[in-house]
């Protein structure tokens, strides 16, 4: 039935103004700030979710009776028996409580025909397509461009999946205890843990230890690392996911209490609409059921006509037809019963009110929902015009940008459903849900009938439609979101240039180039300024001369920002020249968004307080070459250039996601307490800003860390800061010892004594809870293993005859490996007291060299010494590039020739991934290199389309 309903869009005309309350019924609303619960966007998201991942797997199969039994139509997973009478109570309330399900319609109600969404223009609408009628999609609209099956960008399986992510083998059930707190404080008819499992696909048993987890105060990081057994190896995206939903469930039940509240005051809760709203598992549902009670809500009719008494009349019609007689509810002095046609009308609109409240009867339908946008030129939208596509093949670019359109007033944008949806409704409510229980007569009939089909027109229209924009937008915001994640990842753990002397350049044409020199620790070295475009570019070369000798700086950062590209050929033309000879001397473009807005921000001017702000910007340039992590979490992630669309989705999941990541990110690489600054500080799991400053300035007063334990002397560090924290935060001796005496040597036990300052030693400090912190160095300080293990550690290489002054040694990673294959992993784990998952962590640990960065295995930033234009490219032509950024209709590659290529999404299919990247619907990622073909150079837009062959590895 999906495939039928379209979304139709079209050019918006000055006049068409929401004249009517139809029209005000399917378009969204665009107020973002007072939305009504339909728009919680991540409720429907996750519902989107398990909808899709369960949806697979045993056919529904039709009854020779009904075409569309009811039985059939509320499906609740795959994996649970559809028949209705199987249920059970708790089931059914939760099931009740669900919004309808296209993608489980679409087996129930699916025809020869099919239902699509049209995004119409209003100047194409036949004079018939009014607001006070219904939208049909068996009105002609032209139909420009349509989306083909094979353009949908998920492969085989839906992009997000909440299942394990590791090829570790499949958890086992391990249930943690669950306090009252975590899951009875909702007070609602539906037990969270299953729907939460029903909403995001994961199994029961991890969503209650995730609950329980996060009840705890753990943070996304120290779960994924330290606690995998009780996770089932989820990766940090899918434990978000989990998290975010579980939010949601609590704002539904807060959302539910508060209308309950509302209603009571107002003296019309009933005990049959506490329950109503207590079974509500989305924000759309209690908005729903809330909506007939608010003031100038449009059932206020049906409210009257109850408040009349007619309320038992349309229950007899439904009841007991054959005894009722509406001439007896006539009273000739009362305003509303005053005659037949009075009382005929009160009665309609209960029966309306009724059917268009009660779940079954929405179930029925097709369903989907409402969005928001942003931009402006009206000719970006040229594409948009009188567009129609179906609801299932509307890509989620699209889908943002004709949002966009709408909220600019530029689109007019209607959900088109077909006529025989209303006709199969009605026929099946009649006949069906709210056939009367016995004989009635034509006029009882006729009043059901209008009852019905006015119902359909005014509400249960509106409401599918409203739907399906919603589930259409979230869903687009979704991958919109998962894109930005996925790309800012990549970049912050793109690997650092270490050992080598670095020249930032900030191009520009104005002020000339804006020079930094850096040292292998980013220090500046050297600062000026060079204009490379003046005529005399022989003095400027000598200039650089006399900079580059002195620090033997062998390597040239460019940022690839205004006058990049006359740079480069400056600085190549010269390496051609040999002109720094004997230094050998290579250059890399690199993206420079978002420097300059660090420049003038307040932690840069703290940073480089007497620096002019246009210098600050190469620094940041050279910087984010020798240590991206530490520099780009400087900047806020929307302003490093990466994803699409970030102003076109919701601001707040947005920024939940990147914060998200970014703590992600700096907490696996690992953080030098000792050397860090205090902004990368405060991104480690379970620091925050506060307890970051309280580190710092104990630094200050106490000199660095000799140990974790020493962590436990920082006010407001507390018991739980410290075991969220102390895996991620390193100790190196090197680092202690340069702070201190290049003849200072280290206390590891057996070892050389290391110097301890005498702030440390003048008295005695406590731990909070109990004992006094040891001024020895522990090597298993500058490891992932968590100090909750050291024991265990200690233990296994007692086991295998190993010492800690072997940590990362050929020999103890012999032993260690011999010792694994011998007995196994479980076995060892077991005779240890432990889990597999620990163990493994600490064999990393204990088997990973002094300083090891996971970011070693990923992509270092690409040097050249020649240049290359657009004018070299031809048709055919195979390249290597490097990935830039990716969008929800492709990849940007820099392929050297001074613009980025295009690969579009059609180009990226499964057979030239990787195995570990055919099931991401994001294929691709900034910093991946990538073989291309050449498809088309287009000189006078400066475009250049390509075709993927393979990633390289």
């Amino acid at each position: 039935m999906l495939d039928e309903i379209k979304l139709v869009s079209c050019y918006r005309t000055g006049n068409q103004r929401d004249d009517s309350e139809e029209l005000e019924e399917w378009l969204p609303n665009i107020n973002e700030g007072k939305t009504k619960g339909r728009r919680q966007r991540g409720t429907v998201e996750m519902a989107e979710r398990k909808k899709v991942t369960k949806r697979v797997a045993k056919p529904k199969e039709p009854k020779p009776k009904e075409p569309k039994p009811k039985a059939e139509r509320k499906p609740r997973a795959a994996r649970v028996s559809k028949a209705k009478k199987a249920k059970t109570k708790t089931e059914q309330q939760t099931e009740d409580a669900v919004l309808p399900k296209p993608e489980s319609q679409q087996h129930v109600t699916v025809k020869e025909e099919r239902l699509s969404i049209n995004l119409s223009s209003h100047n194409a609408a036949v004079p018939g397509d009014v607001p006070h009628e219904c939208p049909s999609s068996s009105q002609h609209f032209p139909k420009v461009k349509k989306e083909e099956p094979d353009d949908s960008f998920t492969f085989d399986e839906p992009a997000q999946k909440k299942q394990k992510t590791t090829n570790s083998a499949q958890g086992r059930p391990i249930k943690l205890k669950l306090s009252n707190s975590c899951v009875e404080d909702l007070q609602m008819n539906w037990d969270p843990i299953q729907v939460l499992a029903e909403k995001t696909g994961v199994e029961q048993w991890v969503c209650a230890n995730i609950a329980k987890l996060f009840q705890e105060e753990n943070t996304v990081p120290f779960m994924v690392r330290y606690r995998k057994e009780l996770i089932n190896h989820m990766d940090a995206d899918a434990v978000r996911d989990v998290q975010l939903t579980l939010e949601e469930l609590r704002s539904v039940a807060k959302k539910s209490k508060s209308v309950s509240q509302t209603l009571k005051k107002e003296g019309v809760l009933t005990s049959e609409l506490e329950m109503a709203l207590k079974n509500c598992t989305t924000a759309g549902d209690i908005d729903h059921v809330y909506a007939p009670y608010k003031k100038g809500s449009k059932l206020s009719k049906a409210r009257r006509a109850k408040e009349l008494g007619l309320e038992p009349v349309a229950l007899a019609l439904l009841q007991a037809p054959q005894t009722l007689d509406l001439h007896s509810s006539i009273q000739p002095n009362t305003k509303g019963l005053s005659t037949l046609d009075e009382v005929t009308t009160g009665v309609q609109e209960i029966l309306t009110d009724m059917i268009a409240k009660d779940k079954e009867t929405l179930t029925h339908q097709p369903q989907q929902g409402n969005q928001k946008s942003k931009p402006k030129d009206i000719a970006k939208f040229s594409l948009y015009t009188d567009f129609t596509c179906d609801v299932q093949r509307i890509q989620h670019y699209q889908m943002l940008a004709i949002n966009r359109g709408e909220n600019l007033k530029i689109l007019t944008v209607k959900v088109n459903i077909p006529d025989w949806v209303k006709n199969d409704f009605c026929r099946w409510c009649i006949n069906v849900r709210w056939r009367p229980q016995g004989f009635a007569q034509p006029e009882l009939m006729t009043i059901l009938k209008n009852a019905i089909e006015d119902s359909y027109r005014r509400f249960i229209l509106p409401f599918l439609s409203r739907g399906y924009r919603t589930k259409l937008t979230t869903s687009a915001e979704k991958e919109s979101i998962a894109m930005f994640v996925r790309n800012l990842r990549q970049r912050l753990l793109m690997c650092p240039v270490r050992g080598r002397v670095i020249m930032g350049v900030d191009p520009g044409f104005h002020h000339g180039c804006k020079i930094a020199i850096l040292s292998p620790t980013s220090q500046i070295l050297h600062t000026d300024v060079a204009d490379v475009a003046c005529p005399a570019k022989h003095k400027e070369a000598e200039n650089l001369n006399l900079i580059f000798f002195p620090h033997s700086c062998q390597t040239i950062v460019i940022g690839n920002g205004k006058a990049c590209r006359e740079t480069e050929a400056f600085f190549t033309d010269l390496i051609k020249q040999r002109f720094f000879k004997p230094l050998d001397v290579s250059y890399c473009i690199t993206d420079e968004a978002g420097a300059s807005i660090y420049s003038v921000s307040p932690e840069a001017v703290k940073e480089m307080p007497d620096m002019d702000p246009n210098l600050r910007s190469a620094v940041s340039i050279g910087r984010r070459v020798q240590d991206p992590l530490a520099e780009l979490i400087k900047i806020d992630p929307k302003h490093i250039g990466i994803g699409t669309y970030q102003h076109d989705v919701s601001q707040s999941l947005l920024r939940a996601a990147l914060d998200g990541v970014v703590q992600e990110c700096v907490s696996f690489v690992g953080v030098d307490i000792n050397i860090c600054s205090e902004t990368l500080m405060r991104h480690i799991a379970g620091l925050n800003a506060g307890r970051a400053r309280s580190i710092m300035e104990w630094k200050e007063k106490n000199g660095p860390f000799l140990n974790r334990e020493q962590l436990k002397l920082v006010k407001g560090l507390g018991p739980k800061s410290f075991q969220q924290c102390a895996g991620f935060i390193r100790i190196n001796p090197e680092t202690v010892r340069r702070t201190f005496d290049s003849s200072a040597s280290i206390d590891s036990g057996g070892n050389e004594g290391l110097k301890v300052p005498l702030k440390q030693t003048a008295e005695k400090k406590k731990v909070k809870g109990s004992g006094s912190a040891s001024n020895k160095f522990n090597p298993l300080d500058q490891t992932c293993i968590h100090p909750e293990s050291y024991s265990i550690a200690l233990r296994f290489l007692s086991q295998i005859g190993g010492s800690l002054d072997q940590m990362g040694s050929a020999v103890l990673r012999q032993s260690i490996e011999s010792s694994v294959k011998s007995r196994g992993l479980d076995v060892l784990a077991k005779s240890l007291d432990t889990t597999p998952e620990t163990l493994q962590l600490i064999v990393d640990g204990l088997t990973q060299p002094p300083g090891f960065d996971i970011r070693q295995d990923f992509e270092q930033a690409d040097f050249k010494r020649e240049i290359v234009s657009m004018n070299d490219l031809h048709d055919g032509m195979v390249l290597t590039g490097r990935v830039t950024n990716t969008a929800l209709f492709g990849a940007f590659v820099d392929i050297g020739v001074g613009r980025s290529g295009l690969i579009p999404k059609r180009f990226i299919t499964p057979d030239k991934l990787p195995v570990d990247q055919r099931r991401r619907s994001l294929a691709l990622g900034p910093g991946e290199r990538v073989e291309v073909r050449v498809m088309n150079v287009d000189l006078h837009r400066n475009r250049i389309t390509l075709d993927l062959i393979r990633v390289l590895r």
